[in-house]
């Protein structure tokens, strides 16, 4: 089976992504009421490009696992899926609640002189909860999706979604979700139903994307100018709206497109492996799991400088990004348990070395009995 690398470049420019984007929480005037420490001198218009990628960062990155799961199924049955899921994703999630969250939790108390108090919470781990729920949800479904790719279901979901008349269906059911669960915020997806079920429809879609193979690819690059086109034409007319207020169903159809066009222009640009990918593909999650932490200590370091409040955010994304990767290269790519907790395969070196010197020893006629 081919790798996919457009699909790794887009996974981790969206968690770059997620990075940028909390930080530029910690400058909005709001940001306190998600529990983010927030500078004094709030940088207001850095909500036009947050409104941008609100409708669809999140959505995207359930697309992106559930395209993931298509890849990870092969060669494995049901139980081998939900254990590796279980291991790359419940373990994390599960270290996260107890261990990571608890620390930023205590960092922000500090810095808000308030009494050390924590309750279990996922925080901006929930997303995390989300994918492995799917996981055991969707499983029946996509296994026998991906047994039966010759049958009859599959082909004719491959003949629909291979015409881009196809993704009206794909628009629709997310035009469905938003109308039954009638979100408060179209953009509020953290632990409510409105994420959970809109998630779980981008979860499957992503999988099924992958399936279609490449009839499917070459639609959407296509039609990828199109697509572009109307994401950003529904974004200007968004933005031209008093406090940018449009309907759900429009934000729906915004999202579709802008995600569309980052599959199909990634498709057509990304597709390709270098030594950079194959760092940053190992160290996203990671640096996703532990990027809050940073974040708050870059805020209490930072913020009390007698400095421009622009070069406040440059700094302040730029500790971040250090620290996460500083403690992804000395400490968790190094420890084998440590990766295990941020979701990451052991490292096989010393076993290799292991192997390497059990066939040293019985070439010498000693056999190994460990």
């Amino acid at each position: 089976m081919n790798r996919r690398y457009d699909i790794d470049w887009i996974r981790v420019i969206a968690i770059g992504l997620l990075l940028i984007y909390h930080t530029a929480i910690s400058f909005q005037s709001w940001g306190m009421m998600l529990g983010f420490i927030t500078s004094d001198q709030p940088w207001e218009s850095l909500w036009i490009p947050m409104a941008m990628l609100n409708v669809w960062r999140i959505p995207l990155l359930f697309f992106v696992s559930g395209m993931g799961v298509y890849f990870a199924i092969h060669n494995k049955n049901w139980k081998q899926l939900i254990k590796e899921r279980a291991t790359r994703i419940l373990i994390p999630f599960v270290f996260g609640i107890f261990i990571v969250v608890p620390i930023q939790v205590c960092i922000a108390q500090f810095y808000f002189k308030q009494n050390l108090s924590y309750v279990p919470n996922p925080a901006h781990l929930w997303f995390l909860g989300n994918i492995f729920l799917y996981v055991l949800l969707l499983s029946p479904i996509l296994f026998y999706l991906k047994k039966n790719e010759n049958g009859k279901l599959v082909s004719t979901i491959k003949k629909i979604l291979s015409s881009p008349f196809g993704l009206l269906i794909v628009i629709g059911a997310f035009i469905a979700e938003v109308l039954l669960v009638d979100p408060l915020l179209y953009e509020l997806y953290a632990m409510t139903w409105h994420g959970f079920f809109l998630g779980l429809l981008a979860f499957f879609f992503g999988f099924c994307f992958v399936l279609i193979g490449g009839s499917f690819w070459k639609m959407l690059l296509k039609w990828r100018w199109l697509f572009i086109t109307a994401a950003i034409s529904l974004f200007v007319f968004r933005s031209s709206q008093p406090q940018m207020k449009v309907s759900n169903v429009q934000l729906v159809i915004e999202s579709n497109c802008w995600i569309f066009s980052v599959f199909a222009f990634g498709h057509k640009y990304l597709n390709h492996s270098n030594k950079a990918l194959r760092y940053l593909s190992q160290a996203a999650y990671p640096a996703y799991i532990m990027h809050i932490i940073f974040l708050f200590i870059a805020s209490i370091i930072i913020f009390p400088l007698n400095i421009d409040f622009h070069l406040k955010y440059v700094l302040t994304l730029l500790f971040t990004i250090a620290g996460c990767f500083v403690f992804y290269e000395f400490v968790i790519r190094r420890i084998n348990f440590m990766r295990m907790l941020f979701g990451l395969k052991r490292e096989m070196k010393y076993k290799s070395l292991d192997l390497e010197r059990s066939e040293k020893l019985k070439s010498q006629g000693v056999s190994n009995l460990i």
